[in-house]
């Protein structure tokens, strides 16, 4: 039987940074709009958080029955080194997806927004469809257009509508820009996974563009996901701050560039989860001074 901490590993705590950044940047485009309704906010941040966890449990079950993780690596794996049984791991993602399902039906009762239960569903049915079923849209190269879709748009611009029942300029390009990261952050991930992969048929957007391209994909997102808020100046000047980011994400842009051993990489996948917290932090307090 797995320990606590093994189970608390495989939850992945690194990637959590990618789910609660939208939902602060989300909340301070509300802000900037005068329209911050915490308890939503709160329950936002639950959906996103459970998602985030069933996620990990559900590519954690779904690439150990596959042989995906028999020889990776990286962070252990619960179901591929065999620490907890299959059906253990896929139970707990079940029951993540379910509190999440639970937290977003509140929100939306406390909303009036029915129609985002639609979102909610269509999010569930993608975190297990990542890696999970028949025909998992991990293994065909669009993870990316799905992080991109619900760790950037839905999860930010979901956050402000939930709580302003509007948009704002700064919400529409803040969701690209984390959506960009939150790529950035999967891009390091499968670069460091690019052998296990491709010798599994794992073919990540990683694997069809091969190791020096996909290096360049991970600094492209992250440089355009800064570039971006420059159009938000004239909404609200104050959203320049987020360029107080720039220092930690070139570090992490360099190791990617340059590192040869793939170990390497592991840090890299911390260090873009902070930055997208950080950049997200800077932006609800450029909608606070700004609003």
């Amino acid at each position: 039987m797995a320990t606590v901490a093994q189970w608390v590993e495989g939850a992945r705590l690194r990637t959590l940074p990618m789910a609660v950044a939208p939902v602060i940047a989300g909340t301070g485009a509300a802000v900037h709009l005068w329209q911050f309704r915490p308890v939503c906010a709160v329950l936002a941040l639950l959906v996103a958080l459970f998602l985030q966890i069933g996620v990990n449990y559900a590519n954690d079950y779904s690439d150990g029955i596959k042989g995906t993780d028999d020889s990776r690596v990286g962070p252990m794996r619960l179901t591929g080194s065999g620490a907890a049984p299959a059906r253990h791991v896929k139970l707990a993602a079940f029951a993540c997806f379910g509190l999440a399902m639970v937290s977003g039906l509140a929100l939306v009762v406390i909303t009036g927004q029915w129609w985002f239960l639609l979102i909610g569903l269509s999010a569930v049915f993608a975190a297990w469809g990542y890696t999970g079923g028949r025909r998992p849209y991990g293994y065909m190269g669009l993870g990316d257009l799905f992080v991109f879709l619900y760790f950037g748009l839905v999860a930010t611009m979901g956050t402000t509508f939930t709580q302003a029942s509007q948009l704002s300029l700064t919400a529409v390009v803040s969701s690209v820009s984390l959506g960009l990261i939150a790529c950035a952050l999967l891009m390091a991930n499968n670069l460091r996974d690019i052998p296990t992969d491709t010798e599994a048929g794992k073919l990540t957007l990683a694997v069809r563009l091969g190791g020096s391209r996909a290096r360049l994909a991970y600094a492209a997102e992250v440089g355009l996901a800064f570039a971006l808020m420059l159009f938000t100046v004239p909404e609200n000047p104050w959203n320049l701050l987020v360029l107080l980011a720039l220092p930690l994400a070139w570090p992490a842009v360099r190791t990617v560039l340059s590192a040869t051993d793939m170990r390497r990489l592991i840090p890299v996948l911390k260090q873009t989860g902070l930055l997208s917290l950080l950049f997200a932090l800077l932006l609800l307090v450029a909608s606070i001074i700004g609003a």
